[in-house]
């Protein structure tokens, strides 16, 4: 009954004109920047914040903007993603593997359309579990240590291997290329420069723009031109902006399950969308792609990544209100923003600060409803970009990606590591080697290397950590079984028809 009472007080505060403005604005704002691709939601924040607080804002209306922009960066990074191929951010890697097929066969207003929607369930989700379960959550999430942290990069790596279930030697190497480029710059730990061959350009490391535009969006870019020789080839449009009832249904369950799954990874700090739109893709291509459809254009592998990557974003308040530890990167600049209203967060916020803490989870609900609102009408503009011709489309996007890229750095040597990595990527995606698992690899590696530094650390050296607690057991069970039953399962398939086997072979 409290917590009734408490939701009520928060609308009361979110529902004032000056913060139903403000969260509007953010949302449209968080739109923007996360359909550019590179800049993402820690960007739109950190942008923003002390622009907040300049204007003198309250501490709860300055929150409730950056919270706005931070799950509208969430929304908008499918659209680059579905129209385009490029992510708007790690989080919407695994929107693509369906979603461009589908704008690609004419259905770019149905992926954004349901998109939309699977997101703003995953975020209502997720809000719910925020007012029934923080506390709770909060305290499970304290028992990942170091160890439990590798066992889930593990087990996130083993769910790669899962994404090409006719190609896992391919994912597996995609994902090892990944790995090796995160290791690029200067060693945290020892202040070694590793890989870099004395070029100070690769002290910082790669960034995450320069691959993620150069593997996407440079290589898609090759494919365009060799798939139509320069030409206007166009996509034809089936004329149909919105997802129907049937397409609907056939999603529903799958977008239900990926919000709890990215919920409950999203609270998990530093795990993120990244992981929870993997692990959800996975899981549904294994309980429900019995067709082999999924990466073709698959309704429901636009559907499920959405629905995590909202959902565990959304999560991540979770430590940051309970605990004081961001979720995220972008909770982390928010936790900086409270800093700067002397607001430390923590278990004590609750009670100090109630209109500040319901007043967030309300105009995440609102947010939510503001974005669908928002989106679903604008469906029909976003798809507008397939009509353009290639000869114009190509050089926009050309130097979109460019200006992205030059602006991590300011240095053209950026745009030369674009060009060549894309270059690269053109020839893997010529054999059949798949990105997604290289960007995740990427992503990933970082997170991997510190945990396992940390978790060897704390045991001296002793690597029988990794497997003490019933935690890390547990993942590394199902990392084995994600790698072992896809497999056998192969084999089945085979002896049972032989002429797999010699296809395989061919």
């Amino acid at each position: 009954m409290d917590i009734l009472q408490h939701l009520v007080a928060g609308f009361g505060v979110a529902l004032s004109p000056t913060n139903l403005l403000i969260a509007a604005l953010g949302c449209f704002i968080g739109t923007v920047v996360g359909l550019l691709p590179g800049l993402g939601p820690i960007n739109g924040v950190a942008i923003l914040m002390p622009l907040a607080f300049a204007m003198k804002l309250p501490p709860e209306t300055s929150l409730i903007l950056l919270a706005a922009v931070y799950i509208g960066c969430e929304y908008g990074g499918r659209i680059s993603s579905i129209l385009l191929n490029v992510p708007g951010d790690a989080g919407a890697i695994m929107t693509a593997l369906d979603g461009y097929p589908m704008a690609r066969q004419g259905l770019g207003g149905v992926a954004l359309s349901i998109s939309a929607w699977s997101s703003f369930v995953g975020s209502f989700i997720a809000t719910l579990g925020i007012v029934l379960f923080a506390p709770l959550l909060a305290s499970w999430a304290l028992s990942f240590g170091p160890a439990e942290y590798f066992a889930l990069m593990c087990f996130a790596f083993a769910c790669i291997a899962g994404l090409m279930g006719d190609a896992p030697v391919k994912a597996g190497l995609a994902a090892l290329i990944g790995l090796s480029m995160s290791c690029v710059g200067l060693d945290s730990n020892s202040g070694v420069y590793r890989f870099t061959g004395g070029d100070i350009h690769l002290s910082d490391g790669i960034q995450f723009v320069v691959v993620v535009i150069g593997v996407f969006s440079i290589s898609e870019l090759l494919l365009m031109v060799q798939q139509h020789h320069g030409s206007a080839g166009q996509v034809t449009q089936t004329g149909r902006m919105l997802f129907n009832l049937k397409e609907l249904a056939h999603t529903w369950w799958g977008t239900v399950r990926s919000s709890v799954v990215g919920f409950v990874v999203g609270v998990l700090p530093g795990a993120g969308a990244t992981i929870a739109s993997a692990m959800t893709y996975t899981m549904e291509k294994r309980l429900t792609d019995t067709d082999g459809s999924f990466g073709k254009g698959d309704i429901r592998g636009v559907a499920a990544p959405e629905a995590a990557n909202n959902s565990a974003a959304t999560g991540s308040f979770v430590p940051m209100l309970t605990l004081g530890v961001p979720g995220s990167g972008t909770t982390a600049v928010m936790v900086g923003a409270l800093s700067l209203y002397n607001i430390t967060p923590g278990p004590a916020l609750f009670s100090q600060q109630p209109d500040l803490v319901w007043g967030l989870i309300a105009s995440l609900f609102l947010a939510n409803l503001i974005l669908l609102v928002l989106n679903i009408p604008l469906v029909g503009v976003f798809t507008k970009v397939l009509s353009v011709p290639n000869w114009l489309l190509v050089p926009g996007i050309v130097a979109v990606s460019s200006v992205g890229v030059y602006a991590v750095h300011a240095t053209t040597f950026d745009l030369v590591l674009m060009t060549v990595l894309g270059l690269a990527a053109y020839l893997l995606r010529q054999q059949g080697v798949p990105m997604a698992p290289l960007i995740l690899g990427f992503v990933l590696g970082d997170m991997m290397e510190q945990n396992l530094r940390r978790a060897l650390s704390i045991s001296n050296g002793e690597p029988g950590i990794l497997v003490e607690s019933p935690i890390a057991i547990g993942l590394w069970t199902a990392a084995a079984l994600m790698l072992v039953v896809p497999l056998g399962l192969r084999l089945s398939r085979r002896r049972r028809h032989p002429d797999l086997r010699s296809a395989a072979r061919s």
